[in-house]
């Protein structure tokens, strides 16, 4: 049954992060024009992941005895608010230390756990995830991939897809069968962590509408993998992954991903206004919409440090966390939209950065309802978890 999501404050400890994020946020991408800030999480660029490393500013709510941080999850609410605020290129580390970190000190041995988590938080070791594959929509159960048992561990064959930065990343966590038939759905599947550049594996990027190449696809032709590759219990991948994907639909990413335009699009607002002097007149439909969007932020802001409450107490909000991500997919979808009708029916010019900046972000929202999960596939979960089916 999905439980209250109570108003919450962030603690003064986690709010103090603040200050020193901004600061070195105003040094780190000044010069940096909107339209690169927009791509944000999908933003590659690795030495500034190893200076957040550095000033141990990855895996902060991560166990200090594994190289975190130590703190809990409202600090690491603030510093993921502040870096998709400002649109931080985080692409490098992000799934690495949102999703694989969590999982291997979860269900990985005490082995991967020492091997890899250290490595995440320093900003060294970037993964990717092998969940999606071809024909299988967003049907995860469907998985085809397959991994047998050899005499010295596991030989991979198969594919994944829509695989973000698989040509950057140096491991893979990939869900993968390991018996079984795929008629069996959740069944006979198994997490299996691997080195990127094992022989077998070809990495393919493949273009998008915007020109970027962050998504790939991912081959593995009789890949021989030892027997420690195996994460966790055979055959446990399913409720494996189920744990990870909530780690993905948690946190404030699932509402800021069109911030960045919201910013850039006020910014004109206030140009404009300036230009116009003090006898000039704000247009209606303008201060309309800030003020839509500004509350609409707002209630999906109160919904996310919820659910962040909820974590920090040691829960698995999964239902919450995904009524978060369906509502915020909706906010991030709508920006593009609104802001775009409203600049097409005026006749003032618009800045060549603002403009590259609503292309690029109503270019790629459609996948913002895509990643972490589709809308139909939230929405029946939200609805188990309300007990409507």
């Amino acid at each position: 049954m999905i439980g209250a999501l109570e108003l919450t404050r962030l603690p003064p400890e986690a709010e103090a992060l603040r200050a020193p994020v901004r600061a070195f946020l105003d040094e780190a991408l000044a010069g940096m024009p909107a339209d690169r800030r927009a791509r944000s999480w999908l933003g590659f660029d690795a030495a500034f992941s190893r200076e957040l490393g550095r000033r141990g500013w990855i895996g902060l709510a991560l166990p200090a005895e594994y190289g975190g941080g130590g703190r809990d999850a409202f600090a690491r609410f603030v510093l993921v608010e502040e870096l998709l605020a400002r649109g931080a290129p985080v692409s490098a580390h992000w799934i690495a230390e949102r999703q694989s970190a969590p999982m291997l000190l979860r269900f990985g041995s005490e082995a991967q756990k020492r091997l890899h988590v250290p490595r995440i938080c320093r900003g060294e070791s970037f993964f990717a995830i092998g969940m999606s594959e071809p024909q299988a929509g967003s049907d995860l159960a469907s998985v085809r991939t397959r991994a047998v048992r050899t005499a010295s561990g596991w030989r991979l064959n198969g594919q994944k897809i829509w695989t973000t930065n698989g040509d950057h990343c140096h491991f893979m966590i990939a869900l993968v069968r390991t018996s079984g038939q795929p008629e069996d759905r959740q069944k006979g599947l198994s997490q299996l962590i691997f080195d990127l550049k094992t022989p077998g594996i070809t990495i393919r990027p493949i273009r998008d509408l915007t020109g970027d190449s962050h998504f790939c696809e991912v081959f593995f032709d009789d890949v021989e993998l030892p027997e420690d590759a195996l994460v966790g219990d055979e055959g446990a991948g399913w409720q494996q992954v189920t744990a990870e994907l909530a780690f993905e639909r948690s946190g404030p990413e699932r509402i800021y991903s069109s911030i960045v335009l919201v910013d850039a699009w006020l910014a004109h607002l206030r140009a404009q206004a300036r230009a116009q002097g003090s006898g000039g007149r704000t247009d209606d439909a303008a201060v309309a919409l800030a003020g839509r969007l500004a509350a609409h932020l707002a209630a999906l802001r109160s919904m996310s440090l919820a659910v962040t409450a909820r974590l920090a107490a040691g829960e698995s909000p999964a239902t919450e966390a995904a009524l978060v991500k369906d509502l915020g997919t909706e906010f991030e979808q709508f920006v593009p939209i609104a802001i775009a009708d409203l600049l097409g029916a005026g006749d003032e010019p618009v800045a060549a950065e603002l403009q590259r900046t609503l292309a690029y972000i109503t270019h790629f929202a459609p996948t913002f309802s895509l990643r972490g999960g589709t809308r139909e596939v939230l929405r029946g979960m939200i609805a188990r978890g309300l007990g409507l089916r």
